[in-house]
């Protein structure tokens, strides 16, 4: 019998689980072959995920937006040793891994690598962080998100903007509205200034 929309809905619902149960289950085993190993008091692991996934919420299903959903991802860092801080709010990016590794192994920087070492937030999940994240979805279509407000902009000039105090699931879009001008141009400040084309693999 075929099924309808909302049986697959619910099929590709519990799929989307027990993928995620099966994640933990092996991220638990790595934990606890590293607790039994003679490197546990010596490694920095780091949890994290390449994008968001949405399930259903704005009439999508996957990735590829500029919204909360599809680009905010886990990004937990154990350091050995260290006590539990807790949780920081501010956004940060996952091209802070690589400079937040070289500060705390205390290796040479490099300085054609983009990102800001998040070290400092973990010392102090509640420091003062002045780095937005930015996302980008394919050329010239990007997103800048502070702890209060993303910015999206596309390549055809049309434009998001999400007030993260009041809005957090981004239903009502305010960049239309006059009175948030001045922030739509605060945040235009932090878009990237070079968009390469996509690159596209043979086969796409």
């Amino acid at each position: 019998m075929e099924q309808n929309g909302n049986e697959k809905w619910y099929e590709a619902m519990r799929s989307y689980l027990a993928c995620i149960r099966w994640t933990d289950e092996q991220i638990g085993r790595v934990l606890d072959a590293l607790d039994r190993s003679p490197h546990a008091d010596n490694t920095i692991v780091i949890l994290y995920a390449d994008h968001g996934f949405h399930l259903g919420e704005k009439r999508r299903w996957g990735k590829w937006t500029l919204w909360e959903r599809s680009t905010r991802v886990p990004f937990i860092i154990s350091l050995p040793g260290g006590r539990p801080l807790g949780q920081s709010s501010q956004p940060v990016e996952l091209l802070s891994i690589y400079p937040t590794l070289i500060e705390l192994c205390g290796l040479t920087e490099n300085p054609d690598i983009e990102g800001v070492s998040v070290a400092t937030l973990l010392e102090n999940p509640e420091a003062e962080w002045m780095h937005p994240a930015i996302t980008t979805l394919f050329e010239n279509n990007h997103a800048v998100r502070t702890a209060h407000w993303r910015y999206i902009r596309y390549a055809d000039g049309s434009e998001e903007l999400y007030d993260h105090r009041v809005d957090p699931n981004e239903w009502t879009n305010l960049a239309g509205d006059p009175r948030y001008a001045s922030m739509k141009r605060q945040l235009r400040k932090h878009l990237p200034t070079v968009n390469v084309p996509q690159v596209r693999v043979q086969g796409q």
